[in-house]
């Protein structure tokens, strides 16, 4: 089992590089900093209308860090079309560790005492490194995703990174834009005072 080291990780996402495991060469790991990189803006992130209706329904319990490891395992779970994901158990172990260190963040969404939907991802300072997100029931990881921007934006972060863009994120106002400029943004955004959680922190109506 490949598992780099926390330290290696926190360095590489400094410096706009990401693991992502081979399932199909074993789980070897490959670092990358795709050109161009996809970011998510925060100031000019676009909520759909018919999902701003029912994010303000609160159909579901928006929590922070209430169940990581619950995350990480359906976000490293086979999807439909693919029989494995990137997230190979090292790199889950790695992000676990990263977490109970508090680089790592979640945001869940639960019905009753059910997670359904969520998403983790990394914050250095002021930027917020989205990695990944599941659902079991309609919209629930979309509407993570408009709690993460909100308390991204409420924080003062200045970058959301999504490494690749896709038509579901592109709904979202997704834009690629040159690595070098990536970079540029990265080194500014490193230098701000950001937290993206308090101790007491876990569940919130408004996260």
């Amino acid at each position: 089992m490949q598992r780099p080291s926390p330290h290696l990780v926190i360095s590489a996402y400094t410096q706009g590089i990401f693991p992502m495991a081979h399932p199909e060469e074993d789980d070897r790991i490959y670092w990358y900093a795709p050109d161009p990189r996809a970011i998510l803006p925060i100031e000019d992130f676009h909520v759909p209308r018919r999902l701003e209706q029912t994010v303000s329904k609160e159909p579901f319990e928006i929590c922070i860090n209430r169940d990581f490891d619950a995350v990480i395992k359906e976000c490293a779970a086979p999807r439909k079309t693919q029989k494995q994901t990137w997230i190979s158990s090292g790199l889950a172990a790695v992000y676990s560790e990263l977490h109970h260190l508090g680089f790592v963040h979640t945001v869940e969404a639960w019905e009753g005492d059910e997670l359904v939907g969520g998403l983790y991802g990394v914050a250095i300072g002021g930027l917020f490194a989205g990695e990944s997100m599941f659902h079991r029931r309609t919209d629930a990881s979309k509407i993570c995703l408009v709690h993460l921007v909100r308390r991204l934006e409420e924080r003062g972060f200045m970058l959301l990174d999504i490494q690749f863009i896709t038509d579901h994120l592109a709904q979202f106002g997704a834009v690629e834009i040159p690595r070098e400029e990536y970079e540029d943004l990265l080194a500014e955004a490193l230098e701000l005072p950001c937290t993206f959680v308090d101790d007491d922190d876990r569940c919130t109506d408004d996260a």
